[in-house]
């Protein structure tokens, strides 16, 4: 399985330690969800995927340019653009995206 099609890990060793050594500080319980835990898929709270980047229409919906195929000018800047959970919190990831799709867009020309 190429690199890029590699699932993220359900199970990550060190932050279920440091989940389980701030429980006992905290008095809390350390736990995992369900799907984690016996479906060996990992979860995430953000919301991402639906306008994934593809090499044309029929495997995505945005070019490498983030611009939607068949729209000329409308463009895909967000977590929508993240085909799937990349394991940590996305934030980085959706900012690197974004300053790398406005570098790629066309020059702005004064008064017009």
């Amino acid at each position: 399985m190429p690199a890029y099609e590699t699932r993220a890990p359900s199970y990550l060793p060190q932050a279920n330690h440091i989940a389980s050594v701030f429980a006992k500080i905290s008095g809390g319980v350390a736990g995992n969800a369900l799907l984690e835990s016996i479906g060996n898929a990992s979860m995430t709270a953000h919301v991402l995927g639906g306008c994934v980047m593809g090499g044309s229409a029929a495997d995505g919906v945005i070019d490498e340019r983030h611009q939607v195929f068949g729209y000329p000018g409308l463009y895909v800047v967000d977590a929508s653009a993240i085909p799937a959970n990349v394991g940590v919190n996305p934030s980085l990831t959706i900012a690197a995206m974004a300053e790398r799709a406005m570098a790629l867009m066309p020059a702005c020309h004064a008064g017009h």
